[in-house]
């Protein structure tokens, strides 16, 4: 039996939202990202590495996820991962093809079974990288809470190609497509939401310095400094103008896929969530705000899981 065709990286992800492009500045001149293309009602932000963009901002009635966006390493490995997930009967909402936007490329979209739009791309726009002090690189991962834990993540494993890293408790899975110990992770939680959004800084001095910009322009981590037990990568939660959560990072766990069995990290156990205990554990309103408000999605565009 051959294995399933893995998904090749995350690359990053777009919001919508009433207003979002309003909060433009707050990228620019606080988190560290630059604008790599705007038009009407909609921005797209860069880091300092070769993606097209990271972060998408797209003005909208309804707070959420616009789509989550992953790459295939070459159209051979895309139209492998298409044929997968046509053959499991997942919904694909954009055919294979061309895409127009201005990042260009190869790929198609599908909806996960909330409704969400996920969107895979190669052959896209590079940018020459702009390395710059203490500013995000790329998108590490993307945290989604969802009604149905169980049922989640076997579909990422077994339409996507993703594999468990660990678990926290029976509350929370980390999910990877490659070394990176996750690049999705889900939450037991009421509604399907974005519970948030990671950056990865380079080094762990340019993730201290970066906190320490935000502080110096009057926004203060929510939760963090910390080290987390699953991952292993420091954190620090920030809130957004528009209420999304969104996290720096650095030094995510690389996986050995010959040695690495997944783990269930107690919650009981301070120090599982905060190996440093900087942080410590989560506050409830910590916790409330990344709970997030209920995505409906795109349930509009959700068929009978044949190609449309």
């Amino acid at each position: 039996m051959t294995d399933k065709v893995r998904v090749g990286s995350l690359r990053g992800i777009v919001m919508r939202g009433p207003g979002l492009t309003a909060t433009l500045p707050f990228y620019e001149d606080m988190w560290g990202l630059s604008v790599a293309h705007k038009a009407d009602g909609e921005a797209y932000l860069r880091g300092t590495g070769a993606e097209a963009f990271l972060y998408g901002l797209k003005d909208g009635p309804v707070f959420g996820i616009e789509y989550v966006h992953f790459a295939m390493p070459d159209r051979a490995g895309m139209d492998a991962l298409h044929a997968q997930v046509v053959a499991k009967k997942a919904n694909v909402v954009r055919p294979l093809g061309e895409f127009d936007d201005f990042a260009g490329g190869y790929g198609f979209e599908i909806l996960d079974p909330d409704n969400r739009r996920l969107r895979f791309r190669c052959d896209a726009l590079e940018q020459d990288d702009a390395p710059e002090w203490a500013k995000p690189r790329k998108v590490s991962h993307v945290v989604l809470n969802t009604a149905d834990l169980e049922g989640r993540q076997t579909w990422f494993e077994d339409v996507l190609g993703f594999r468990v890293s660990d678990y926290s408790a029976d509350q929370m899975v980390f999910l990877r497509c490659n070394s990176d110990h996750h690049s999705i992770a889900l939450v037991r939680g009421d509604y399907a939401s974005v519970n948030h959004v990671a950056f990865e800084m380079p080094t762990l001095n340019e993730f201290m310095r970066g906190i320490g910009r935000m502080k110096q322009k009057g926004h203060v981590p929510t939760w963090g400094p910390g080290r987390h037990g699953p991952g292993d990568n420091p954190f620090a939660y920030f809130v957004s103008p528009s209420g999304f959560v969104i996290e720096f990072t650095s030094e995510l766990q690389q996986i050995d896929e010959a040695t690495h069995e997944a783990q269930v990290w107690s919650r009981d156990i301070p120090e599982n969530m905060d190996r440093w205990m900087t942080a410590g554990p989560p506050t409830p309103a910590q916790r409330a705000v990344m709970q997030g408000r209920p995505d409906p999605g795109f349930p509009e565009l959700r068929g009978d899981g044949e190609s449309s």
